[in-house]
């Protein structure tokens, strides 16, 4: 089985290219986005797996118009490359989303469980081009040579991962306390990531998905095991939820932390039973040196 990875600077792709790598029956070719695209040839290959994009964290690295790029690296883009595919008879495109079509964390002490009647509500350009990039592609499914497959992924995190799980690694190993604020985060592991995206190919899915960790995530309990990993000890201190209220009156980062954002687990069904790397495991995998 022939894929094309996009991204070359991708987390995701390149955990994912080394994950298969261990399948001899899988040939894996990395390509980038930033020159021609039509100077691309997917002839002869059964499944990309788009991962090439602008991330919310690289806002700031954005020369320009950032909100247009958005739109035309992550929907258009993401659109063009599907497009040649199906008229070069790729039989499979992946895309890789984002919970954040949802819109942000709930404030501190309120749930948010998204089920299947939750709608997207998108709060961001970033958050925007990417749900504009899923209904796009969907009109390119219109039959069973060419199927569309969507990854809503929640936080992922592992080894040398960016975004939350970086900072609060770093912060781990650091402080000696921290606000103990009961939350639930959906998360998904990197190489669980990568095996659900291995099943997605081996099964040639189509449609919504939206994998995760077995258990829920509380952020003062994911701080405190990465310290422990690290031989060192943080204190949950109790308090501080009508401080981080007010805080979060002035910066989104404090709801980001400390609010919930989970998956109804009903939502993460799958039709096969696959092993999952257990949290405390995959935090000792992801803090390793």
């Amino acid at each position: 089985m022939r894929i094309i990875i996009t991204g070359l600077t991708s987390y995701i792709g390149n955990a994912l290219k080394n994950y298969l790598s261990a399948w001899p029956e899988f040939e894996i070719k990395c390509v980038s986005l930033r020159e021609d695209l039509s100077a691309l040839d997917f002839k002869g290959y059964d499944v990309i797996f788009h991962a090439a994009g602008i991330a919310h964290d690289n806002a700031k690295k954005i020369a320009g118009d950032k909100n247009n790029l958005y739109y035309e690296i992550n929907t258009d883009l993401t659109f063009k490359t599907a497009l040649k595919a199906k008229n070069e008879g790729v039989k499979q495109f992946i895309f890789m989303s984002s919970a954040i079509i949802y819109g942000n964390s709930a404030p501190i002490g309120e749930n948010k469980i998204i089920t299947t009647n939750t709608q997207p509500a998108p709060q961001s350009d970033y958050a925007e081009s990417k749900l504009q990039a899923e209904n796009k592609l969907l009109t390119l499914q219109n039959d069973d040579s060419f199927k569309i497959c969507i990854i809503r992924a929640p936080m992922v995190y592992g080894q040398n991962s960016k975004g939350n799980y970086k900072l609060l690694s770093r912060l781990a190993k650091l402080t000696p306390l921290f606000p103990k604020i009961n939350n639930s985060r959906s998360m998904i592991y990197i190489k669980n990531l990568c095996e659900f995206v291995h099943l997605m190919i081996l099964n040639n899915e189509q449609g919504i998905f939206w994998p995760q960790n077995s258990d829920y995530v509380c952020t003062a309990n994911l701080v405190q095991a990465i310290a422990k990993t690290h031989n060192r000890k943080i204190f949950l201190i109790p308090g501080f939820k009508f401080i981080l209220k007010i805080l979060a009156r002035f910066t989104p980062l404090i709801n980001k932390a400390f609010g919930s954002l989970a998956y109804d687990k009903n939502l993460s069904e799958y039709k096969f039973n696959y092993n999952l790397v257990n949290f405390e495991d995959s935090i000792k995998e992801s803090e390793s040196v």
